[in-house]
């Protein structure tokens, strides 16, 4: 081979790789990141909090596209400041039995300045599929995605905690937001 036919092979390669979608790993900022239910009775809404939780992606900076995320929290680390109200939904739920829910998407679509997020959630032991919404921000090194879903307690398997005598809805809500950085 010339010189000049292996530096046209080089180039080309380049070019092509160049044009490629970067598609990078990232796993977020445990300090900034978070996850939020809301639960509804009648009387009183229940909101808890936890920053304990573990969101990774794929995604490529360049283009702003997401491949593919997935989480998990650790169910027991949700705070709604009511030590009593705490540990009785983690009774509900089965904590000790099933002390994590875990997310996976199987696909991801843009819709104007959102995302959707279709994926498999495995909460209280049954793994079940889900729609999430999501709305990601992106910077020059950092990209930051709010969403929320919503599922069914019974469709979870849980019984709907009452409160005299009144149960909750069955609708739980959840809100989260992940924060990645990079250089």
């Amino acid at each position: 081979m010339t010189t000049k036919y292996v530096t046209m092979m080089f180039v080309l390669i380049f070019l092509r790789n160049a044009g490629e979608a970067q598609v990078r790993d990232f796993v977020c900022n445990r300090d900034e990141s978070s996850m939020e239910y809301h639960l509804v009775h009648p009387l009183h809404k229940v909101e808890a909090t936890s920053h304990a939780v573990e969101y990774a992606l794929q995604a490529d900076p360049a283009t702003h596209q997401i491949a593919r995320v997935n989480g998990h929290v650790d169910v027991t680390t949700f705070d709604s400041g009511n030590s009593n109200r705490d540990s009785h939904a983690m009774e509900v739920i089965d904590a000790i039995s099933f002390p994590e829910a875990k997310f996976t998407s199987t696909s991801i679509a843009s819709r104007g300045d959102s995302i959707v997020v279709n994926g498999t959630l495995t909460f209280h032991g049954i793994t079940k599929d889900i729609v999430a919404l999501a709305k990601p921000q992106w910077g020059e090194h950092r990209l930051s995605v709010q969403g929320a879903f919503a599922v069914s307690l019974t469709e979870f398997g849980i019984d709907r905690p009452s409160l005299l005598m009144i149960p909750v809805e069955d609708r739980l809500s959840f809100m989260f937001t992940a924060v990645f950085a990079w250089n």
